[in-house]
């Protein structure tokens, strides 16, 4: 175990870091807390300091590390490896390889924390090794990345996959990038629960209602327990959500053309269910010579995407 790739993912919470090998195994994975104080300054130097005390203890104390590949929240410029900013940690124009490349006396590689986790899926885990590939997270809100000919897409200034933001419904609610009608308000962990506050209070006596009255709260796990059991409310958010997502899917696939479509987030915790819901609904929307050559599933590495992908960042860098 001579030589290892770290990576480091960057959370409003914490910091997930590994020390993993070439064939993308992890050696070592654990957390340290995000201390967001003046405006995340310490950040950087929590993680040198928290790897550099692991190399010092067996069985890593005679290791050494090849490099450091980083995913961050926000807008980021994988190429200058600055952070131009990073709203829930405080960051902006923060130089992120740069400084912490200072700390660690080894190449730092920067990439946004969704296509960090795309990088990881698609190195070990359910992408296969895609030469084209669409990954989306469903949580609180909808991101997600794209692997074209074999490279992860930035675009001109970072933003390209921010799949969460295409506009699907005009005069739509408003989303929290200020837009209106954007995926990320339907297909969102978010969009599910407030599509079933509102079928809760147009329909106060359906099944959905009651476990709102039980519970006090309802959450996208209810919704979908439910329409597995044939409740017509909740039946119906997932049957509009995961057509505007396949919808969506397909519009996108007309020009990515993928081998593989991956869903991870929370949502995707529904599994088959979704992935059968999702996969039927963009079947409707795309053109069959699209359709038939790819395959629509759920995300494997789960929180060890984000690591697996920097690491696999400084894989790439040095092969």
């Amino acid at each position: 175990m001579n030589e290892l790739l770290a990576g480091a993912d960057i959370g409003g919470t914490t910091v997930k870091i590994g020390f993993i090998t070439k064939d993308g195994t992890i050696q070592d994975k654990w957390e340290i807390p995000t201390d967001l104080t003046n405006n995340g300054e310490n950040i950087i130097s929590d993680i040198w300091s928290s790897m550099a005390s692991k190399l010092q203890t067996p069985p890593f104390n005679n290791a050494s590390i090849k490099g450091i590949g980083v995913g961050a929240p926000g807008f980021v410029d994988a190429h200058t490896g600055v952070i131009a900013e990073a709203v829930n940690i405080g960051w902006k124009d923060v130089r992120l390889a740069e400084e912490l490349g200072k700390l660690a006396n080894v190449p730092v590689y920067v990439e946004n924390d969704a296509n960090i986790a795309v990088l990881g899926e698609n190195w070990v885990g359910a992408g296969n090794q895609s030469r084209n590939l669409i990954a989306i997270t469903l949580g609180t809100g909808v991101g997600g990345g794209i692997i074209a000919n074999g490279t992860i897409l930035n675009g001109a200034n970072g933003m390209a996959g921010e799949i969460g933001h295409i506009e699907v419904l005009e005069n739509g609610h408003l989303c929290n990038c200020g837009k209106r009608g954007c995926l990320e308000t339907i297909a969102s962990a978010t969009g599910i629960v407030r599509q079933g506050m509102e079928k809760v209070q147009a329909n106060p006596d359906s099944l959905l209602a009651k476990v709102f009255q039980a519970e006090g709260s309802i959450t996208t796990r209810h919704i979908f327990d439910l329409a597995k059991q044939g409740d017509p409310a909740s039946k119906e958010i997932i049957d509009y959500t995961t057509d505007v997502l396949g919808k969506a899917l397909s519009n996108m696939s007309m020009i990515i053309n993928p081998s593989n479509i991956l869903i991870g987030g929370g949502v995707s915790n529904a599994g088959d269910y979704l992935i059968q819901a999702v996969t039927q609904a963009f079947r409707k929307h795309a053109l069959p010579r699209i359709s038939e050559v790819c395959t629509i599933k759920v995300c494997q590495l789960g929180n060890d995407a984000g690591i697996i992908g920097g690491a696999y960042l400084v894989y790439e860098n040095n092969n």
